[in-house]
């Protein structure tokens, strides 16, 4: 039986240059390559979830303009239910992105029909209890993101928090998290930290939430958990093009196969959702784009055979 995954949150049109090097403050660079993506870390972790084979509901909203009819029709056709997605009057949400020669990246978002999501309907409440995981980011209001994960924890559906873009949250929704995913920057952030040690970062973390999953970039991804349990797992080795979406295709991939596994009932399956996700991320970075760069559940299953083959 496929996972379930219901994902509350944003949806952007993405406007992304290619550049031989980042700007910095002040500086102007001239770009190599212009394109338009659907992105958004919502609708790009509900595409993720999707392409890795959940049956993914979508909950989010989008303006009435020619960017909403484009991010409709890319979730769809993805195959993501989109019953719980409104089309708002004025602008969809947009991001602007910058990637150099090295596949790093900076983002800009501009959060428009984002805003909007202030509620949840009868129908969004009843998918996310049928749900067999929750999925949610910060790029909607806060309350809802509470609202979201208060009724999944009332009817029994794990909720993961990817805490991006980064922010200090309040003990009212961690609380709620059964799941947190974090980078090293947004964990820092979030236990109000300074660290460079993703051992000091998961034991802060860890007073506040249950299970923290620290993605680390090219060094792979850690987890830590209040029953005493600690895993390091490190990344396949790939040629990087863009990293812009790999932390969402991790969290998509982390989502579906922690579902599909039974969450950490056993310490093996944690390890091998870690090494699952690793191959969804570094797959996504082997291809430029954001969401058209979400990979599918085959090429993911070929990382993870290649790279962790025999691994338990």
């Amino acid at each position: 039986m496929s996972a379930r995954v219901v994902v509350v949150g944003s949806a952007n049109l993405d406007l992304v240059v290619t550049a031989p090097q980042l700007p910095r403050p002040g500086e102007t660079v001239l770009g190599e390559h212009f394109h338009t993506v659907p992105g958004g870390k919502g609708a790009n972790q509900a595409v993720a979830a999707a392409r890795a084979g959940a049956a993914c509901d979508f909950v989010g909203a989008v303006g009435d303009d020619e960017f909403g009819t484009q991010l409709r029709a890319s979730l769809v056709g993805s195959g993501v239910d989109v019953h719980g997605l409104r089309t708002v009057p004025g602008a969809s949400g947009v991001a602007l992105i910058a990637v150099d020669r090295a596949a790093e990246n900076f983002i800009v978002v501009a959060p428009g029909a984002n805003g909007a999501l202030t509620d949840l309907t009868d129908e969004d409440r009843a998918t996310i209890a049928a749900a067999d995981v929750l999925l949610l980011q910060l790029e909607v209001p806060l309350p809802t993101v509470v609202r979201a994960a208060d009724w999944a924890r009332a009817e029994g559906t794990t909720v993961v928090l990817n805490a991006a873009p980064a922010a200090a949250l309040p003990a009212e929704l961690l609380d709620l998290v059964d799941v947190l995913v974090v980078n090293e920057h947004e964990a820092a952030i979030v236990a109000g930290v300074v660290s460079d040690e993703p051992a000091a970062l998961l034991d802060a973390l860890l007073e506040r939430v249950p299970r923290v999953v620290l993605t680390l970039g090219a060094r792979g991804a850690a987890y830590a958990d209040r029953r005493g349990l600690r895993l390091e797992v490190p990344p396949p080795r790939i040629d990087a093009v863009d990293t812009t979406a790999a932390g969402d295709a991790f969290t998509g991939a982390l989502a579906v196969s922690w579902a599909e596994r039974g969450g950490d009932v056993d310490p093996d399956g944690v390890a091998a959702s870690l090494r699952w996700a690793c191959a969804a991320g570094a797959a996504c970075a082997q291809r430029p784009g954001a969401s058209t760069a979400l990979p599918e559940r085959a090429a993911i299953d070929a990382l993870y055979d290649v790279t962790y083959r025999g691994a338990p």
